[in-house]
């Protein structure tokens, strides 16, 4: 059974369209995946002692905005787990009622250690780019990624060819407006766990990667990450840092993302589309178990 699907009313919005079909115009109603800025601030330091600063604006789809931070949040080392969080709310102090709701402030435990350097650096996210500045894949190790496991889990090769029909029915608000990625996480035999959609593709997979910190699912040892775009460095990293042992996307991946994942021991897929796709690394997951890839 697939899980449900939450569609907020402010991640859509309906417009009048005139279309024109030849030499005829008429005029209709359409519906846009809506897009605006979401600020995540950040609290830290011992009680009586707190300090925030913003930490990220990034723009986004309405929608599991305090699972976005969160997700934001681990996979940029700024936490390592659910017990550095504390919980995010919206904003209470920010003076226009109508911004309210495109705030978010993630209060780390007063336990927490957070990298100050880190927090110091003001990222800028795009929905598009994704975090920027990263340059080696030598920094993504720094950051204490998890050890992918090394034996199994192992799919079917004929479950990865599913995924993208079994994601695409659970995409409620890609429905409504045509205009979103996904990132959906599915079990090895091909259940869907999680899906998230966004108009950013890192975006999605944050909110993917928060919702299951929430849930105490990570790391994700078991799960199966697709994703409706391209393979980035970017998603590489992310998906690692959750644990993430198998990434399958429909568009085509970068080169520095194959040697990432290769680095990483995570098994990648890409063109996963009509029924074919290709393999770019650590192949020995997609098998049976207990067989053998020729």
């Amino acid at each position: 059974m697939s899980a449900p699907v939450f569609l907020p009313p402010t991640s859509y919005d309906y417009v009048t369209v005139h279309k024109v079909q030849g030499t005829t115009m008429t005029t209709a109603s359409d519906v846009l995946a809506a897009e605006e800025p979401l600020e995540i601030r950040v609290g830290y330091g011992p009680t009586g002692e707190r300090e925030h600063r913003t930490l990220s604006i990034t723009m986004r789809t309405p929608g599991h905005d305090f699972e976005l931070a969160a997700g934001f949040l681990l996979t940029e080392g700024i936490i390592h787990g659910r017990q550095d969080l504390h919980g995010v709310i919206y904003c209470p102090d920010v003076e226009k009622e109508d911004e309210r709701e495109n705030v978010v402030r993630a209060e780390l435990a007063p336990t927490a250690t957070p990298d100050l350097p880190r927090l110091e650096r003001h990222f800028y996210t795009s929905s598009s780019c994704g975090v920027c500045g990263k340059t080696s894949i030598d920094a993504v190790h720094a950051a204490a990624c998890p050890v992918l496991p090394t034996a199994g889990p192992y799919i079917d090769p004929a479950v990865i060819h599913q995924l993208p029909e079994r994601q695409r029915a659970a995409q409620a608000l890609f429905e409504q407006t045509g205009g979103l990625h996904a990132a959906a996480l599915f079990s090895p035999a091909g259940e869907l766990l999680l899906l998230r959609e966004d108009v950013g593709r890192h975006n999605a997979l944050d909110k993917v990667i928060g919702a299951a910190l929430f849930q105490e699912m990570l790391p994700l040892h078991d799960a199966v990450l697709l994703v409706s775009g391209r393979a980035s460095f970017e998603l590489v990293q992310k998906a690692a840092v959750a644990g993430i042992p198998v990434l399958a996307a429909v568009g085509a991946p970068s080169s520095l993302a194959v040697q990432a994942a290769n680095d990483f021991g995570m098994t990648l897929c890409g063109f996963v589309r009509q029924g074919r796709y290709n393999v770019y690394c650590h192949e020995w997951r997609l098998q049976s178990a207990g067989q053998e890839v020729e």
